[in-house]
């Protein structure tokens, strides 16, 4: 890594997939030599977030539950690191005076605390998509307005972000984002109809938390980064596309007007994305595979399936009516999936009940503010929970 003195970094969720990975990144960068960690936030397991903290000289630990606080404070005892927890403590930790934060917490639970990193004028590395996905035109406003940077982590935006050249927006044709087609990509609905929590998880390419793994099973994922993509590169969204490549090799592509398409290719590792959004401008040497070329043979593509991942037509339907229909979907769908974690529905009805919240509130007021989206985001979930509620007396 070039020498760009010692970087003060905050890790919003240091204890899911990807705060993981940072910190990992982060020791392979030379770790408390060349980054000082000025907090890390977690949940419920506050004996790794004790051991990050500890491991890397942490300044702060917050869990976001409460009922964790004693255990981490007894954790962290004599180690002069400061401990913290719930809301509000979340909150603070991204306000701390950190040049970047990692935003990495999965759900609208990041919103806020990444708000306050954005506003104070940190560098923002991107991993929360419901930052945009809900808050979208306020959340960039709020960036610019604080004077940082909004570095895209997720592979697929990473990708884009590193093939748009600079000066050649107004040469963008279209943008692709690649997706893996999860676990389920040639099942039909009626086999996916009888899924579980337990099946849905499980990846055949990427190592990720449950929400992630679940969300790209159904393609509620690349749902959410297709409204991410408009955002990110302000981008029309017909020049929108997503394109299913199992192998999971291209990570997403940018097409101009000439003909010309730049792809981002690497082995399916989020640590280079995350290591290029520490760095950024710059590429550190990381630890991670290479592609061998003669080994891959070849690359498959195929269309997107909407009948049976319906969240891709969702996503299109939320940025053709807009206003807070991305928030309303957002919302729907996480409620939507706890119920179905917890076997309350089942994995098609996930789709069903997002898209029946959006049509609820389809003339619901735009959002002028972030109260607005809070209140958007709390009435989907009521409904959401409604609806479910309703199926259950029923069945």
């Amino acid at each position: 890594m070039a020498d760009i003195g010692k970087r003060r970094i905050s890790i919003l969720g240091s204890t899911g997939s990807i705060g993981v990975n940072t910190l990992d990144v982060v020791n392979q960068l030379g770790g408390q030599d060349s980054f000082e960690v000025v907090a890390l936030t977690g949940n419920a397991n506050v004996a790794l977030l004790a051991e990050q903290a500890k491991g890397c000289g942490a300044k702060l630990a917050v869990t976001a539950d409460n009922r964790h606080y004693a255990d981490l404070k007894e954790a962290l005892a004599g180690t002069g690191i400061e401990a913290a927890a719930g809301r509000e403590a979340l909150i603070e930790a991204g306000d701390r005076e950190a040049d970047l934060v990692m935003a990495a917490i999965v759900g609208t639970a990041g919103l806020a605390p990444t708000l306050a990193a954005a506003r104070r004028g940190a560098d923002i590395a991107l991993a929360n998509k419901e930052c945009l996905v809900s808050a979208g035109e306020l959340f960039v406003r709020a960036v610019e307005q604080g004077g940082g940077r909004l570095i895209p982590v997720d592979s697929e935006h990473s990708a884009i972000f590193q093939c748009l050249e600079d000066g050649q927006h107004g040469a963008v044709e279209r943008i692709v984002l690649t997706a893996s087609g999860g676990p389920f990509r040639t099942w039909t609905r009626e086999q996916m109809a009888g899924v579980t929590a337990e099946i849905a998880r499980a990846h055949p390419n990427w190592s990720m938390g449950l929400k992630i793994s679940i969300g790209s099973a159904s393609m509620f994922n690349k749902a959410l980064e297709m409204i991410e993509a408009k955002h990110l590169f302000d981008v029309h969204p017909d020049q929108i596309e997503v394109i299913v490549h199992p192998q999971s090799i291209i990570h997403s592509m940018v097409g101009y007007r000439d003909g010309s398409v730049l792809a981002q290719l690497g082995c399916p590792d989020m640590r280079t994305a995350i290591g290029y959004a520490l760095t950024y401008p710059d590429r550190p040497q990381l630890n991670v595979e290479r592609l061998d070329f003669a080994k891959l043979a070849r690359l498959d593509f195929e269309a997107p399936d909407e009948v049976r991942f319906p969240a891709l037509r969702l996503a299109r339907t939320a940025l053709e009516r807009g206003g807070v229909q991305g928030a309303v979907m957002n919302a729907a769908e996480e409620v939507a999936f706890h119920a179905f974690c917890d076997g309350r529905i089942g994995f098609l009805s996930m789709a069903d009940i997002a898209e029946q919240v959006m049509d609820a509130m389809i003339a619901y007021p735009a959002a002028s503010s972030m109260d607005d989206v809070f209140a958007a985001d709390e009435e989907a979930r009521r409904r959401a929970a409604d609806i479910i509620a309703k199926t259950e007396m029923a069945a």
